[in-house]
């Protein structure tokens, strides 16, 4: 029969399993995320960096040069940074950065939402404004085209772009930097030890808890 000591055990083991594979889990999810948005800046460079700095139909940001370097650098080391679980808990704050950067700067404006659905909380103006503009254009398809073809992969949707998919982005990213890469998955954790053997002194100043 279980004592409550060995339960006190069971739980401490199974919410320190739970943590490890979540740091997996939340790195392994916003690596491709930011893999894909520092390369869309890089292909695009030039257009980033006039849109970063433009006040009347970008940014508006000072250096725009400056930023555009550092939001593409951030985003594609970040990438690969997660995948091995290397420097995780720092690499997390500049990306944290980008995202609040990208909530105030391009979606604090549009709400909350990313995708318009009237019927969602915290539908603003924009948004119940838009399920009319939507309907409207599908009575058009409906009417005029093969809307059976043109829905095939999926139903017509309104981009609202608030800052809805960003603040998970940045919730998902402040939860990294409190776990950090996680244990035998990572190499913070095999960098450590290596350390700890090595520098005896560095044994308690840890990269990944």
């Amino acid at each position: 029969m279980l004592n409550f000591t060995s339960l006190f055990r069971l739980r401490n083991n199974l919410i320190n399993h739970s943590a490890n594979l979540a740091s997996l889990a939340l790195r392994l999810y916003l690596a491709p995320i930011f893999w894909m948005a520092g390369m869309s800046k890089l292909n695009a460079f030039d257009s980033t960096v006039e849109w970063f700095g433009n006040s009347d139909w970008g940014l508006g940001l000072p250096f725009p040069f400056l930023m555009t370097v550092l939001a593409t650098a951030a985003e594609l080391i970040g990438a690969v940074l997660l995948v091995l679980g290397l420097f995780t808990r720092l690499i997390s704050i500049p990306l944290m950065i980008t995202m609040l950067i990208a909530i105030l700067g391009v979606h604090w404006d549009n709400g909350w939402q990313a995708i318009a659905d009237a019927n969602a909380p915290f539908a603003n103006e924009q948004v119940l404004a838009a399920h009319e503009k939507l309907e409207r254009a599908r009575d058009i398809l409906q009417t005029h085209g093969n809307y059976e073809w043109l829905t095939a992969s999926g139903k017509f949707v309104i981009l609202n772009n608030g800052i809805e998919f960003a603040a998970t982005y940045f919730i998902m990213l402040l939860a990294l930097a409190g776990l950090g890469g996680g244990r035998y998955h990572s190499l913070d954790y095999w960098l450590n030890l290596y350390l700890g053997r090595q520098y005896p002194l560095l044994k308690n100043v840890s990269l990944n808890r």
